[in-house]
């Protein structure tokens, strides 16, 4: 079959309306899924009184399942072709079930402790199916909607900002309106919350649609499996970048996860977590602004490195504070910068093994290659959560316990510190590997010529 060129009805629009129309779906997934991460373990355990351990195995099944819709969404996206392009139209019909999925996790019925499991089952994965629809589509489009490195440093950049200004919003204001709207019953109250975001979500999720275009030609050849396979075993720099993704991603997911905990345990203010949790986002947001202007200096890798290095000094800094608040809010300043920096150059990294995998094989399989780091994605999430589930059986965590056990606030300091700080050591060692950077211009230029490794062999 010839290639094909995307259909022209994609007409081009302004750069700046393109980065805010593709950076506000990140912050349409961040307020909706950054209430998953923050709260939803804390929900089912202390308000829904769901065991630690169920929803630990919860998390783990139901994260390695989703993960298989990962593929699945991926290798739908290479094989769609409409008017509106390939990506583009999973955000169109993925915005409502996402939406609905979200305010259905916070809206467990009172009924027994199984029925509440089986419901929290359903809903979590509807979620996650959800949010496969709408959130793999946002890596795999990328290369589509420029080819030109820079911009999409550019439009990464926008995403991030985008994406830590909602967490920004919910971390800063979640709590504040879930005793408001709950008035005592908290249950109420994160019920409403999540409406309130689920439903501006969504709507933020239609605006992405409506103002980006895949505009780079890319061949409507339907790809096979084989195909695929293929293309990701040759691919050097994408294999190295996925075995970071595990790294990163899982003590991302743990040190979330155990915010709550860890504030309200071990520091004894529940308060704090929420400074702590709104300077990371607010700092991450402003650093992100730099990103660019650095990426073009020490290129992308060295500023991954870089920017973890500095996340792991904050994380540090947060370990030897101890109980003194002034030291703790100066180390999230400091792992704020670093992960605001390493998150958004980690997006703008995704899109560049997709053009070594077109350069080396003259395969774009750039829907499965997203889908492939999203279900790394899951992967570390499950990981994380079983990994959190474990810890707080193994110290014996009890929600209705004021004070709880040393071997409780131990295992919670492993989750928010110790084992975090040893997966960006991994991440780091990890990247040191990575070498693609000094090849892409090179790349580059002979993709712009139409030259690929496979019709030069």
């Amino acid at each position: 079959m010839e290639a094909m060129h995307i259909k022209h009805t994609n007409k081009p629009i302004s750069k700046w309306r393109q980065r805010i129309g593709y950076g506000i779906s990140d912050l349409a997934c961040n307020l909706i899924w950054q209430m998953i991460s923050l709260y939803l373990l804390f929900f089912y355990t202390d308000i829904m009184k769901i065991s630690p351990a169920a929803i630990s195995l919860m998390f783990v099944l139901t994260r390695f399942f989703d993960g298989v819709t990962d593929l699945i969404v991926g290798y739908l996206i290479d094989q769609t072709n409409t008017r509106w392009g390939k990506s583009r139209p999973y955000f169109l019909f993925g915005a409502i079930p996402f939406a609905l999925f979200a305010f259905l996790c916070f809206n467990v019925p009172n009924i027994s402790d199984n029925g509440k499991l089986i419901y929290a089952y359903v809903t979590y994965f509807g979620l996650s199916l959800a949010y496969t629809i709408v959130n793999v589509p946002m890596a795999s489009i990328l290369p589509s909607l420029t080819s030109d490195a820079s911009e999409r440093t550019a439009l990464s950049t926008s995403r991030k900002f985008f994406g830590f200004l909602g967490a920004t919003i919910v971390s800063s204001s979640a709590m504040i309106l879930v005793n408001l709207w709950g008035n005592g019953d908290q249950a109420l109250g994160f019920k409403w919350v999540m409406a309130l975001f689920g439903v501006i979500g969504c709507l933020l999720m239609f605006g992405t649609f409506f103002n980006v275009r895949e505009t780079v030609p890319v061949s409507e050849k339907r790809v096979t499996v084989r195909e695929v396979y293929s293309s990701l075993k040759q691919n050097k720099p994408w294999l190295i970048f996925a075995l970071n993704i595990l790294f990163m991603w899982t003590g991302y997911f743990i040190q979330t996860g155990a915010l709550v905990y860890y504030f309200q345990v071990v520091i004894g203010s529940t308060t704090l977590s929420v400074t702590v949790a709104t300077i990371m986002s607010v700092v991450s947001m402003i650093a992100n602004f730099f990103v660019p202007f650095l990426a073009s200096k020490m290129g992308k890798r060295n500023l991954y490195i870089v920017s973890s290095i500095v996340q792991l000094l904050g994380c540090a800094l947060i370990f030897l504070a101890g109980n003194h608040s002034l030291e703790i809010l100066i180390g999230a300043v400091v792992s704020g910068l670093g992960y605001g920096i390493k998150e958004s150059i980690y997006f703008s990294m995704q899109a560049d093994p997709v053009d070594y995998g077109i350069w080396k094989t003259g395969i774009n399989v750039s829907g499965s290659l997203s889908a492939i780091n999203g279900f790394l994605g899951k992967v570390a999430q499950a990981i994380a959560g079983g990994v959190a589930g474990a810890l707080l059986a193994w110290g014996s965590y009890n929600p209705n316990k004021a004070i709880q056990s040393e071997q409780a606030v131990l295992a919670i300091k492993a989750m928010y510190l110790y084992v975090p700080m040893l997966l960006i050591l991994c991440s780091i060692v990890t990247m040191l590997f990575y070498r693609l950077d000094t090849m892409y211009p090179m790349i580059e230029k002979e993709l712009a010529e139409g030259k690929t490794q496979s019709d030069q062999g």
